[in-house]
């Protein structure tokens, strides 16, 4: 009994073995094919580029607004002049050094400077070859073909200055972006050569260095990607409850299990600013754009002001990440549905949990909602824009919270606080938001899960119709965050219920710092 007992052990040890080799054989190739499909999805998405490029070619060159952009250029030159020395034909600027305290400090270049040749830049051109890739790096041989104002990271740029000034970061690094490929195929869709419908994002970002290979080579520049894609899973405890609860049933596919875990393709996207595009969203000149720029930022970027031949502007401010449950194919079919949140930053309730606005909850029954409508075959999309406090920041939206719990909190003060510290209500300034939305294709919103009317506002003004708003339920608004909320409605938001007025606002009141109960 004990031989076959041993055997039985035995031939159990070897199919053991044999399943774990199969296992890492099993990982191993998955992870080579994923590999494949990176580098299948930046051919698959570069081919698609140069061939719309090349049908459009035999069709017909693209129309330009010559007049229009002349007539920008020459407010935007007025406004350099002011600023301009006696002599713009400075040397040309040295090449760097690996430690960048040693080279000569250039304080900013002029067009037509000698070694001065910026790579061209055709915003709006159909054919990438034509358009141009976005160049900002001050590499050595780079800095001389700069076509952008800034740096590449956003707010982050300021911690690779640091990185470089305590020498953490040889200042002649190149990265290297083996297998970083896109992991989905996005696009190339008609909006991304419009000119007037995407102005604060590169959309070709995803694409650069394989697109623009050749130019890298050739040129030896330096060009990096301003769109990153890759696929994860999404682990709330919220989406756990809705599972608990029967709202959301596991698929295995998108919701993956009884945890609520929720596979997603993620989308993190860098500003890029096309700059007469931007000033024409905000009704103003280019010129007037700069100079604000440049004044207000302490005079940081010089160039705004002496380079009006560079249009483009990479400005050091948080960027967005798209979150894509289903198939990201959907989002631009015509024929399928989409359910979209549009979302700005709030710390405080998004990771922290506070609960004086709704912030964190109207978020969390966003990506239920995308959940459920990719569930049924459509499209769920949330994103999710770092403007902090109303873009008003952090310590602004702490300082207007004492101004209202050291008063009275009520709902017909709610926007008087901000105003009295800030001097405005709120800078997101949505003109911007929908260049994401044109990114990926939407044409048309199904179910807008805001009722933000400046959101909702600035989606219409950009030709995509929303055929349905859907507020928070009232069941998931937190108690003190009443006074926000009904605040907001009668200020505009979109509501299916009533609008108080502002007497009824003034009886709205918010819970005190030592009211436990309330």
């Amino acid at each position: 009994m004990s031989t076959e007992g041993s055997a039985d052990n035995a031939v159990l040890k070897e199919i053991l073995e044999g399943l774990k080799a199969m296992r890492l054989e099993n990982s191993q190739l998955a992870s080579a094919i994923d590999k494949i499909n990176g580098r299948v999805n930046v051919l698959a998405g570069v081919k698609q580029v140069k061939d719309e490029a090349a049908t459009d070619a035999v069709n017909g060159s693209l129309s330009t607004e010559k007049a229009k952009e002349a007539d920008s250029a020459q407010t935007v030159e007025a406004v350099s002049q002011q600023y301009e020395p006696t002599s713009p034909n400075a040397e040309a600027p040295p090449r760097r050094a690996s430690v960048s305290k040693t080279s000569k400090i250039i304080l900013t270049s002029y067009p037509g400077q000698s070694g001065v040749d910026p790579l061209p830049m055709e915003w709006g051109a159909k054919d990438p070859a034509v358009r141009g890739p976005v160049v900002v790096s001050r590499h050595n041989n780079t800095i001389r073909r700069r076509n952008a104002i800034g740096a590449h990271g956003g707010s982050y740029s300021i911690y690779n200055a640091l990185a470089v000034a305590s020498k953490n970061l040889d200042i002649t690094h190149k990265p290297d972006f083996t297998n970083t490929e896109p992991a989905a195929n996005i696009g190339p869709f008609p909006q991304w050569n419009d000119k007037k419908k995407i102005v604060a994002m590169d959309p070709y970002g995803h694409l650069a260095p394989w697109l623009y290979k050749e130019t890298m080579d050739k040129e030896d520049v330096e060009i990096r990607p301003t769109i990153a894609i890759t696929r994860a899973h999404m682990k709330l405890p919220e989406m756990e409850e809705s599972v608990r609860l029967g709202r959301i049933v596991p698929d295995g596919k998108i919701c993956i299990n009884e945890t609520g875990e929720v596979a997603v393709t993620k989308v993190a996207v860098e500003p890029v600013w096309y700059l007469p595009g931007v000033a024409e969203r905000f009704n103003i000149d280019e010129g007037t754009l700069r100079r604000t720029l440049f004044e207000e930022t302490g005079g940081s970027y010089p160039e705004l002001i002496t380079r009006h031949d560079i249009k483009l502007f990479l400005p050091p401010i948080g960027g967005l990440t798209v979150y894509i449950f289903g198939d990201p194919a959907k989002m631009s079919d015509p024929n399928g549905r989409l359910a979209l949140r549009v979302h700005d930053e709030c710390n405080g309730s998004d990771v922290f949990g506070s609960d004086i606005c709704t912030c964190r909850p109207y978020l969390t029954f966003g990506i239920e909602e995308a959940v459920k409508e990719a569930q049924q075959g459509g499209s769920g999309v949330v994103i999710y824009f770092r403007k902090e406090g109303r873009a008003l920041g952090e310590v602004t939206k702490y300082l207007v919270y004492n101004a209202r719990k050291r008063g009275e909190d009520r709902a017909s003060e709610y926007f008087k606080r901000t105003e009295n510290i800030a001097g405005v209500k709120d800078m997101r300034f949505q003109a911007l938001m929908p260049d994401i939305l044109h990114w990926l294709g939407i044409t048309k919103i199904d179910r807008m899960l805001s009722m933000s009317n400046m959101k909702h506002d600035a989606i219409v003004d950009q030709g995509i119709p929303i055929h349905e708003r859907v507020p928070i339920p009232d069941e998931m608004i937190p108690a003190d965050s009443r006074v926000e909320i009904d605040a907001k409605i009668q200020a505009g938001y979109f509501t299916t219920g009533t609008v108080m007025s502002m007497e009824e606002l003034a009886n709205v009141k918010g819970r005190g710092w030592e009211d436990i109960d309330h």
